[in-house]
C-alpha cells in the first residue's frame, strides 16, 4: 500500500481489532508483521502428530466474545467463517487427594453444587458474582475504558454522586484486596479456594498481589456468563476471518515485514523503515502493538523521549509461561466425575500450592509442584483430532524467565540461567508425572508430546519477553493509569502521530482487543 492513513506494527489481537475498526470508518490501513504469519499469541499448528490441531499459545476466547470489539465486529467476522465451540462446564479444579469442583454456566446450579462441597460457600459464590454484576458499569468501565477521558471522569463523578464519595472510596479499596484475603475470608472449603486461586495467574498476578481478589471475581463472573469458548478448527480461523475483513475494508496485511525503525519528521511519526531497507510513509499515524522495550529501544532508538527511555529501564516483565501439548490415543480417563467435559481444568493442591509455586517462579526457581492448567479442546471441538482421539493443551503460568535453581533440588540450573532443550524436557517430565497421577492409563495413551519453554515462546513472538505472555508485570503499579508507565496517558507516546497498543498498555493482556478498540475509537 502506498502511503496508507495508518501503519500498524504487529498483528496480535489488538492490532487486528484496530485495523478492522479503522477500516470500517474508511481509513486505509497497512498491517506489518515481522513473522511469516499474523496472530501474535494466536497460532495453530499440527505440532504433535498429523491430524491433531493445536492452538500453540492462546486458546480461550471468553475475553473476546464479551468485549466491545466483538460486539462491533462479531457479525462481520462470522460472515468470514468465524465460529466458536462451547461447553457447559468452563472450568474446574482437581486436587492431589481427588477432591474436585466444577463450575457450570448455570448460576443456580453452581450455588447448589458449591453448597454441597461446603455449606454456605455456594451462597457466597452467588453473592460474589452477583456483586460483579451489580457493579458491572463501574468495574468494566474502569477495566476496559479509556481512563484519561471525559466518559471515565463522568462515570466516576456519577458513581460518587450515587454512592457518596466515601462509599465509592470504600468500594475501590475493597477491590484492591488480594485473592488470599478474599478466599480465606469468603470460603471455608479448601477445594472452593483451589477453584479460584489459579485464575489470578491468568491475569499475570499472584494470590498475594493487590487487586487479584477482584480480578478473580470478575473472571468467575465471565466464565459463568460466557463459558470458555475456543475457535472451531483452531485460532487460525479467527485470524483468517480478521484478514478477510481487513482486506474487505481496504486494508493490506504484509507478513515477513520486519519494521526496523520509525521515521520521524519535525517531531512527528511519519512512517517506518523495514529491515529490508524499504520505507513506507503514513498520512495520519503509526500504531505499534509491541512492548515498551521494542518501541522505545529498537524502533525509536536515539529518537525515543528521554523520559520514556528511563521508564522502560524500570519496566518489569512478569513470570514466564511454559506450554505442553499432547496427542492422545483416547480421551483422558480422569479420576473425578464430570471432569472430561471441562474446558480448563486446574491441577493444584490449593491456595497455598498456587502461592508456593508462584513465589518459587518469581525467585527464579523451577516450581517443585507447579500449577497446571489443562485444556481439553477435543471436548469442545471434535474436529481438532481424529475420531476417538484427544488432545491436551497444558499451560504452566509459574515459570522462571531466568533460572537460578530447582525448588525440588533435582534439576540442575544452567550456568547462564537460560532454558535449554534438555531442561525443558526434564521439567515437562515432572509435569507429566503429576498429570499421569490423575488419569488412568495416561502414559499408554500418549501418541506424542511437544513442550515449549519460556525461551521457545519468546523465539516465536518477540513481545513475550522471557516468555511473559502478559506484556509485563500486571501488578497494580503497572496497571490502569500506570500502564505501561506512571506518566502514561491512554495510548499516546509523547510523539505526535505515534501510538502504543497491545498487552503492555491499558487495559492490559488477554484476548479482548481492548487497546486496539479504544485507540481506533479515538482516531
Amino acid at each position: 500500500m502506498n502511503a496508507p492513513d495508518h501503519i500498524i506494527v504487529g498483528s496480535g489481537i489488538n492490532a487486528l481489532v484496530c485495523a478492522a475498526m479503522l477500516g470500517g470508518k474508511g481509513a486505509k490501513v497497512l498491517v506489518l508483521e515481522r513473522n511469516d504469519r499474523i496472530g501474535g499469541c494466536m497460532r495453530t499448528e499440527e505440532i504433535t502428530a498429523p491430524g491433531f490441531v493445536h492452538d500453540v499459545m492462546a486458546t480461550t476466547f471468553v475475553l473476546f466474545i464479551t468485549s466491545p470489539a466483538f460486539a462491533a465486529l462479531g457479525k462481520d467476522l462470522a460472515r468470514h467463517g468465524l465460529e466458536f465451540c462451547h461447553t457447559a462446564t468452563p472450568t474446574g479444579v482437581l486436587r492431589p487427594d481427588g477432591s474436585h469442583a466444577v463450575l457450570s454456566i448455570d448460576r443456580a446450579a453452581n450455588i447448589a453444587a458449591l453448597n454441597k462441597v461446603s455449606s454456605g460457600d455456594g451462597d457466597r459464590h452467588g453473592n460474589d458474582v452477583g456483586g460483579v454484576e451489580r457493579n458491572a458499569g463501574l468495574l468494566f468501565g474502569l477495566l476496559g475504558g479509556a481512563l484519561w477521558s471525559y466518559p471515565t471522569t463522568k462515570l466516576l463523578t456519577g458513581e460518587a454522586w450515587r454512592r457518596g464519595p466515601r462509599n465509592l472510596a470504600a468500594f475501590l479499596g475493597e477491590a484492591l484486596a488480594p485473592a488470599r484475603g478474599w478466599l480465606e475470608t469468603a470460603y471455608t472449603s479448601e477445594t472452593i479456594r483451589a477453584l479460584w486461586a489459579p485464575w489470578v495467574l491468568h491475569a499475570g498476578l499472584g494470590p498475594e498481589d493487590a487487586f487479584s481478589g477482584q480480578i478473580a471475581k470478575v473472571i468467575a463472573f465471565a466464565l459463568e456468563a460466557a463459558g470458555a469458548p475456543i475457535v472451531k478448527g483452531g485460532a487460525k480461523n479467527l485470524l483468517a476471518a480478521f484478514e478477510a475483513l481487513i482486506k474487505e475494508r481496504g486494508g493490506v496485511i504484509s507478513t515477513d515485514a520486519d519494521v526496523a525503525s520509525i521515521i520521524l519528521e519535525g517531531g512527528r511519526a511519519t512512517g517506518v523503515r523495514l529491515a529490508s531497507g524499504e520505507t513506507v510513509h503514513a498520512k495520519k499515524s503509526v500504531i505499534c502493538s509491541v512492548t515498551p522495550t521494542q518501541l522505545y529501544g529498537r524502533l525509536l532508538g536515539r529518537d525515543a523521549p528521554e523520559a520514556a527511555v528511563d521508564a522502560t529501564r524500570e519496566y518489569r516483565y512478569g513470570k514466564g509461561n511454559f506450554q505442553i501439548h499432547y496427542a492422545l490415543d483416547k480421551p483422558p480417563a480422569w479420576r473425578g466425575e464430570g471432569l472430561d467435559k471441562v474446558a480448563l481444568l486446574h491441577l493444584t493442591s490449593g491456595l497455598d500450592g498456587v502461592s508456593k509455586a508462584c513465589n518459587e517462579a518469581l525467585r527464579g526457581l523451577l516450581p517443585e509442584v507447579p500449577t497446571i492448567c489443562v485444556g481439553q479442546p477435543h471436548a469442545l471441538d471434535p474436529s481438532r483430532c481424529p475420531q476417538g482421539k484427544a488432545i491436551l493443551w497444558l499451560q504452566l503460568p509459574e515459570s522462571p524467565r531466568h533460572i537460578k535453581g530447582d525448588a525440588a533440588g533435582k534439576l540442575a540450573a544452567p550456568a547462564d540461567g537460560q532454558w535449554t532443550a534438555e531442561l525443558r524436557e526434564a521439567y515437562a517430565d515432572r509435569v507429566e508425572a503429576i498429570l499421569a497421577n490423575h488419569i488412568d492409563g495416561f502414559s499408554a495413551s500418549v501418541i506424542a508430546r511437544r513442550a515449549y519453554s519460556p525461551a521457545d515462546l519468546e523465539a516465536m513472538n518477540i513481545n513475550l519477553v522471557g516468555g511473559d505472555p502478559y506484556g509485563g508485570s500486571s501488578t497494580i503499579d503497572q496497571a490502569f493509569l500506570w500502564r505501561p508507565f506512571k506518566a502514561s496517558r491512554n495510548h499516546a507516546t509523547g510523539i505526535k502521530g505515534l501510538y502504543h497498543i497491545g498487552a503492555s498498555t491499558h487495559p492490559g493482556a488477554g484476548l479482548g482487543g481492548g487497546s486496539g478498540y479504544l485507540l481506533a475509537g479515538r482516531l
